[in-house]
């Protein structure tokens, strides 16, 4: 166990396509850097569509649609603890109105989120796939963006289409790639190499850089059937493993001196983009 960071790190998980695994890799990510010891919060907040509860095995009484709503005051009573004592911040599925939020109830989010006062190292944000108005302003509010691809033309072509509108529309630069569902560690880095290329050519003030590749294990998939993360369940697992390698390697990635203590940066960043 390591001892926690002084500053907030947040970090927002997105894909250009859905069926990438983005949850999966989000939740593992966040019981990963819990059980190493760093207070971590995953936001769910592929608004709508959420299911970040059942990869963890959790039934939330309350979720953000309770907070919208008014019928919950603060973001405390919505919180779940999951494995590891990580935290998760459920939203609703199946609702279409969580993804459609109007100014007034998006300001309700930030406020919520405000009003937090709980000592935090680690903020996810399990954004929703595709480059809808949500997902830019949650990756526009974090300090990085991991976009998780597999091995499928289509990931890799929305994945650039991701990146380049929150590259020209939004001004972001920076970009960290997770591979995912890999049938080798050599086919994780032909697919680096492909979208770094097009990048190189086409974005060149792009910075993307390899951040891990989770291999295809048949333990993921009875993780995912027994409702739960695979670092919780089959942690000696060829993608257990992978998780853990990818938690230690970003909890090493700095935190720029600029960025303020606590959840507060994430609010301020909500705010500028609202």
């Amino acid at each position: 166990m390591q001892p926690p960071s002084s500053r907030l790190r947040s970090i927002a998980v997105a894909s250009g396509k859905g069926g990438v695994g983005k949850t999966n890799v989000s939740v593992n990510l966040a019981v990963a850097l819990a059980r190493m010891g760093r207070r971590v919060m995953l936001f769910d907040a592929d608004l709508g569509l959420a299911n970040a509860d059942l990869l963890l095995g959790l039934r939330p009484t309350k979720t953000l649609h309770d907070l919208v709503e008014g019928r919950v005051e603060g973001l405390e009573e919505v919180l779940v603890q999951g494995p590891q004592g990580m935290q998760l911040v459920p939203s609703a599925s199946g609702i279409a109105s969580m993804a459609n939020l109007s100014p007034a109830e998006h300001a309700g989010l930030i406020r919520a989120f405000s009003s937090y006062r709980q000592p935090l190292d680690v903020l996810i944000v399990d954004t929703s796939a595709g480059v809808q108005e949500s997902v830019t302003a949650f990756c526009k509010a974090v300090q990085e963006v991991v976009v998780v691809v597999c091995d499928e033309p289509a990931s890799l072509t929305d994945a650039y289409a991701l990146i380049k509108v929150l590259h020209q529309d939004h001004g972001l630069r920076r970009f960290r790639m997770v591979c995912n569902m890999l049938s080798s560690p050599e086919a994780g880095r032909r697919l680096v190499r492909k979208l770094s290329t097009v990048c190189a050519q086409y974005l060149p003030e792009v910075m993307l850089e390899a951040s891990g590749i989770i291999p295809l294990d048949d333990n993921l998939r009875r993780a995912v059937q027994r409702r739960g993360p695979v670092v919780d369940l089959y942690p000696g697992s060829p993608s257990g493993r992978a998780f853990t390698e990818l938690a230690t390697r970003v909890d090493r990635w700095p935190i720029a001196e600029t960025d303020l203590g606590g959840i507060g940066f994430f609010v301020e960043r909500m705010l500028q983009s609202a």
